[in-house]
């Protein structure tokens, strides 16, 4: 495979969750986030919210930034213009996703190229009601992931994927058999067991009803994911309902 800086930073990347003492400047910060700004956009419909604020920020880092869908600013520059925003909500949301993805991913690379780690976190998709309360969010700013960042004090191992031949399809998405999956499951189980990742993290998901069959030396990463899938968020109403606070009718 080519190998070059980028490449090898993008290969090495890991989720940090130790960071030490040492507060970024606000030059790294500022540049981190100027950078971030030159991912693709369609339109520019993202917002990055930043506390320092110790008790609010996971694992100890210093900074938490939480990247947000934002229609608000792009609904005051039309209002300039004249127009009102007709697009329907759901079409809306779906292109302030990709912005705001976009630019979540060049803040991990940025932050990474000045020595920076980083981890991302996914509650803000569920608890809009006190991040809207704390950063006195207007309607059309949907909190869509977080993103610590700080200087790392550990140093582990990169994660697991799949195999490239269960990524990526030239002409045809094709249909898996057995053996296929069952490769990309030994890659990615194997891979976590000998990182000792979830008993490191004392992380297993319980499953209601159902004794535990698995030990820490089996469990794994695809029967996590399958517990979470499995079980968690039925309904779709919640979500619904967090979308609404934040003024998106889906």
């Amino acid at each position: 495979m080519i190998a070059n800086p980028v490449i090898q930073a993008l290969l090495d990347h890991k989720s940090i969750r130790r960071y030490t003492e040492e507060m970024p400047s606000d030059e790294v910060i500022e540049t981190i986030v100027r950078a971030a700004q030159q991912a693709p956009f369609a339109y520019q419909l993202y917002s990055v919210l930043l506390t320092r604020k110790k008790d609010k920020i996971p694992f100890g880092a210093p900074l938490l930034f939480i990247i947000c869908v934002d229609a608000h600013k792009i609904g005051l520059i039309m209002a300039k213009r004249n127009w009102k925003i007709k697009t329907n909500d759901l079409t809306l949301l779906l292109f302030g996703i990709e912005d705001a993805s976009y630019m979540a991913q060049n803040m991990v690379v940025a932050g990474r190229s000045l020595g920076l780690g980083s981890c991302f976190l996914g509650y803000p998709l569920t608890s809009v009601e006190g991040i809207q309360k704390e950063f006195r969010l207007p309607e059309k700013v949907f909190p869509l992931v977080g993103l610590v960042m700080g200087y790392p004090a550990e140093d582990p191992p990169c994660r697991p994927r799949y195999p490239s031949d269960f990524v990526l399809f030239e002409d045809t998405y094709p249909e898996f058999d057995d053996a296929t999956c069952e490769k990309a499951m030994k890659v990615m189980d194997e891979g976590y067991l000998a990182q000792g990742y979830y008993e490191n993290l004392n992380a297993r998901i319980s499953v209601e009803g159902r004794e535990e069959a698995f030990s820490y030396e089996t469990y794994s990463w695809t029967e996590h994911i399958s517990r979470k899938l499995g079980q968690w968020y039925e309904s779709s109403e919640d979500q619904k309902r967090q979308l609404e606070k934040c003024g998106f009718h889906t």
